[in-house]
């Protein structure tokens, strides 16, 4: 039996990180445990890429435009969405992880999904630092694990 595990050794790997300025305070924290997580692994600052774009409606097509020129081992998408009184919150979350599963499948390149859903703000809040940790930071181990798992294959 053999056994294929990815690692948490990020020296040496490219990372990109497409985040949204819609609700960037909370993004922002993300992105900041996301780098911290990618440093702590390892990978150099100089091997990260941060791009920024409008809202988490527009993650999918930066996402997919990275991954595409095989420059990078893995793209982590990070932003915010909060539901609202409207079905507006419905279709900012389909479309953004649908892009984004695609951009990954489409590449070989791992893209990650660090796009907080949430009730409210509150939540939102918690995810990005507080009770219930930071995500950016989760989504950046995970990126790390993906990519060194996917060199092995």
């Amino acid at each position: 039996m053999t056994t294929i595990n990815g690692t948490l050794q990020g020296a040496g790997l490219r990372i990109a990180i497409v985040a949204s300025r819609w609700n960037d305070t909370i993004v922002n924290r993300l992105k900041e445990g996301a780098v911290d997580a990618l440093r702590r692994t390892g990978v150099s600052s100089d091997d990260v890429t941060i791009v920024h774009v409008p809202g988490s409606f527009e993650l999918p097509l930066a996402v997919q435009k990275i991954a595409a020129t095989g420059k990078y081992d893995a793209v982590i998408a990070l932003g915010v969405v909060i539901r609202g009184a409207t079905t507006h919150y419905d279709y900012v979350c389909s479309a953004t992880t649908s892009g984004i599963s695609k951009a990954g499948l489409d590449s070989g390149i791992p893209c990650l999904f660090g796009v907080l859903t949430t009730e409210n703000i509150e939540q939102a809040l918690e995810r990005s630092g507080t009770k219930a940790g930071n995500k950016g930071e989760e989504v950046a181990l995970a990126a790390v694990e993906m990519a060194t798992l996917l060199k092995q294959l």
